[in-house]
């Protein structure tokens, strides 16, 4: 069967690795171009990329999937399917009428459940116990497409966004030669979706990340985790630097929202004091321009004191700073 893989790093790079090892190689990968990274700002070959070149598979790294050249180039190769992985770009009809078969698109969701840009923060966010991976055809609604097989896992209650996502990449890898057999072999079955009880998640934006004190304690939590790599769940320091909190725990204490409680073997910061845990312990973090380190090594070398407030202007604190906003 003749399959074009369209996707990018990081989640499509395990899938893309373990396909080009199958009985449904792709015969072409599309991907993102070469973007600057890194100090010195050059264009490297992304990971994706760098599997077709190594694998000796035609790489089509267009600007805009809408190109003529390029949609010229995708008819000559005369797919049977289009399978897609956080490719990045709308795909509209003219492209998709292209394969012979069908448009397979991988979602790490249980659709219909977090449909849109970011399902597994969203998964994190509502406090889901699983979530999973989708393999949907593509449609012209928002991942509404109908179900060709899906794979469910349990959440780890202490599971981060980028390591539940390296989790799921790997069970999409599986499942996605799985997907590919059944078409292949002309035993693919696809079943609609409920739209009912369809929920949907946008584009995170850097601002999502800032810490609201003001909320309880387990939904701060469940903030850091899906917040974590990225954009980073963050706050602003008395002095008005940026600290973004890598890992924390939901723990007793009371006071007001962003106060420090406890600087010395924890740092503890106060939240939502309505519950028993009306705290945070922030566990792991990294000061901006700094490597990440434990809260307690946080303390060690800003010799903090409690009283101080987080989230405010700089400045802003109890017996150790100015006046409180």
């Amino acid at each position: 069967m003749r399959t074009v893989f369209l996707g990018s790093p990081p989640f499509a790079t395990p899938i893309l690795e373990r396909l080009v090892q199958g009985a449904n190689r792709p015969i072409a990968v599309v991907t993102q171009p070469e973007r600057p990274r890194g100090r010195g700002r050059k264009a490297l070959p992304s990971p994706v990329a760098e599997i077709a070149r190594r694998e000796g598979i035609e790489l089509l790294t267009p600007e805009k999937a809408t190109d003529p050249g390029f949609l010229d180039r995708l008819r000559a190769l005369e797919p049977d399917v289009l399978f897609v992985v956080a490719y990045g770009k709308i795909l509209r009809e003219d492209l998709l009428s292209i394969p012979r078969i069908t448009s397979l698109n991988v979602h790490p969701s249980l659709l219909p459940r977090h449909r849109g840009a970011t399902p597994i923060p969203a998964a994190l966010l509502a406090g889901d116990e699983t979530t999973g991976v989708t393999i949907q055809k593509v449609s012209a609604e928002l991942d509404a497409g109908d179900v060709l097989c899906t794979v469910e896992t349990p959440i780890d209650e202490t599971e981060h966004a980028g390591e539940l996502a390296a989790r799921l990449a790997e069970l999409s890898a599986e499942l996605s030669e799985r997907a590919l057999a059944l078409v292949a072999g002309g035993e693919a079955t696809y079943t609609p979706q409920d739209d009912s009880q369809a929920t949907y998640c946008g584009k995170l934006e850097k601002g999502d990340g800032e810490i609201d004190w003001a909320k309880d304690a387990p939904e701060l939590v469940r903030h850091v985790r899906g917040m974590t790599p990225w954009p980073g769940a963050r706050t602003t320091l008395p002095d008005g630097s940026e600290l973004t909190v890598l890992r924390a725990r939901a723990t007793a204490g009371a006071g007001r929202p962003g106060e420090v409680l406890e600087a010395s073997r924890r740092f503890v910061v106060a939240c939502d004091g309505a519950r028993s845990d009306g705290a945070l312990e922030l566990q792991e973090v990294k000061p901006a321009g700094k490597r990440r380190m434990s809260g307690q090594d946080f303390l060690r070398g800003a010799r903090f004191e409690a009283g101080l407030l987080l989230g405010g202007r700089p400045g802003a604190g109890g017996d150790g700073g100015g006046d409180t906003p």
